[in-house]
């Protein structure tokens, strides 16, 4: 049966009915880097939800095919990316694997699981995107490998002047079906939260290090 596509705003709808998108301003969260965020996107909790997960995977191959065409191999990241890396890839039925933060201190030590060979096309399958960091370590540990990669698919974007800026000098793609400014657009058109609390998300987004944002 024929789905429409959905925007980015449908996306961002679908994670916070879903449950997988918390805003919280006036208790914020702490990020792993120490930044406080209104924000917390839990996209592991998408793989619960079986309708929930059916709609973002079928989002996501529609991106992929639309946005990074031509793929040899799908390659998640380590650990949120690998789910929905290798539904994707037994539904369009092509090689899949997945890259770790670092190289492992034992075994064979890779760094990459999975077959990859010098050449091949990658897209890479990441759940969220917030300062870009790790996401852009698996990106050049794949082009360390010989991997060409075409381009990064993602669930949700933080939408940050950092991780725009870290992706445009890379020279990657960034696909994602959904992002930062939708969620705060459905969260005050359903009630979620206030205009005025609109206000003091964008200025978290424009500069997440400033913590002036929490003051109301």
């Amino acid at each position: 049966m024929y789905m429409r596509e959905l925007s980015d705003k449908d996306i961002a709808n679908l994670l916070l009915n879903a449950g997988t998108v918390f805003i919280r301003p006036d208790e914020p969260f702490t990020w792993a880097s120490g930044i406080k965020s209104p924000i917390y996107c839990d996209n592991r909790l998408i793989l619960s939800d079986i309708k929930t997960r059916g709609l973002i995977e079928t989002a996501l191959i529609r991106a992929i095919v639309t946005y990074v065409p031509g793929y040899d191999c799908l390659m998640g990241t380590a650990t949120a990316g690998i789910p929905h890396a290798a539904i994707i890839s037994h539904i369009v039925i092509a090689p899949m694997g997945y890259v770790r933060p670092g190289a492992k201190d034992h075994g064979r030590e890779n760094q990459i699981e999975g077959q990859i060979h010098s050449g091949d096309r990658v897209v890479v399958i990441e759940d969220l995107i917030s300062t870009g960091g790790s996401v852009l370590a698996a990106v050049e540990a794949l082009r360390e490998a010989g991997a060409t990669v075409l381009g990064v698919a993602a669930i949700f974007n933080y939408n940050l002047k950092e991780s725009a800026e870290k992706f445009e000098k890379a020279d990657i793609k960034v696909v994602s079906l959904s992002n930062f400014d939708a969620a705060v657009d459905v969260a005050v058109n359903a009630g979620l939260i206030s205009p005025e609390d609109k206000e003091r998300l964008l200025r978290f987004r424009d500069n997440p290090r400033d913590e002036s944002w929490m003051k109301a």
